[in-house]
């Protein structure tokens, strides 16, 4: 039964945001695999924590569309998501998900929070970073960069990884409190884990945009951008390893995120007991 009302759920939620254009496609089919499978083989927290960042993440989207733009003409995935997006965000997650069904663990809870906590983070703060009217600056060399480059950090952008961070966290105190699943922890500690492990793992994505993801560099009007096309015309790589797109940024960060995260909560274990 739990797969069937997991299916279902999936499916309204996918339909809808492929109605609203936040899904492609290849995004809807894989939000309803993925979806199905969090309230299948976990249960409400798991499903609730997926849909609040999916949800806060869509809405966001829309925000000053107009305004955004610019900057998303020099990301190399924007607007509509796709499969590859969908399982870069939710795929460890669901791996996450999946692990616990097999062999129940604590560990895998608090993996997840930090994982989801730094989706979250991180899609928040490129949303409303984006709106910064000062340019980012650099996480390495702290130099002024054009908007929607890549390693780029702002304050306001940084606030607001920091408060989807905290979102995240303290969604997974409610939801295990009410579903009465998960570790024997305090509830309050998951809400510093989740806050820190998500902003500081939003933090890793932006050293890692700034260092290793591949970057490319468009002839026409000479800007540095993910894409492989601007301006109409094919880019040249700058710089970053070739297998260092985008989406392998967010699954390295969130890795880092999950670990952060785990070990705020295996800290908090030994000091308050």
């Amino acid at each position: 039964m739990d797969w069937i009302i997991g299916a279902i759920g999936a499916c309204l939620v996918a339909g809808a945001a492929y109605a609203k254009r936040s899904l492609s496609g290849s995004g809807a089919i894989a939000a309803i695999v993925m979806g199905t499978i969090y309230y299948g083989a976990g249960d409400l927290f798991w499903f609730g924590l997926l849909l609040l960042f999916f949800v806060t993440s869509s809405v966001l989207s829309r925000v000053k569309q107009a305004e955004k733009r610019q900057a998303e003409q020099m990301y190399e995935k924007s607007g509509r998501r796709d499969a590859m997006q969908v399982f870069a965000n939710g795929g460890i997650g669901m791996a996450l998900c999946l692990c616990n069904y097999w062999l129940p663990s604590p560990v895998w809870f608090g993996l997840f929070v930090g994982v989801m906590a730094t989706v979250t983070a991180d899609t928040w703060a490129t949303e409303w970073g984006s709106l910064s009217r000062k340019p980012p600056r650099s996480v390495v060399t702290w130099k002024p960069l054009p908007a929607g480059t890549s390693g780029g950090v702002s304050l306001r952008g940084t606030a607001a990884s920091a408060v989807g961070a905290g979102m995240i966290g303290a969604a997974a105190a409610v939801l295990l409190g009410w579903t009465g699943t998960g570790p024997d922890i305090p509830l309050w500690q998951w809400i510093p884990a989740g806050l820190v492990g998500g902003t500081l793992g939003a933090l890793t994505d932006s050293y890692l945009g700034a260092t290793v993801q591949v970057m490319y560099r468009c002839p026409s009007c000479g800007k540095l951008v993910e894409t492989r096309q601007h301006c109409g015309t094919p880019t040249v790589r700058e710089r970053g390893l070739s297998v260092m797109n985008n989406d392998a940024v967010n699954l390295m960060s969130s890795v880092c995120g999950g670990a952060l995260a785990l070990g705020m909560l295996t800290l908090a274990g030994r000091w308050f007991g």
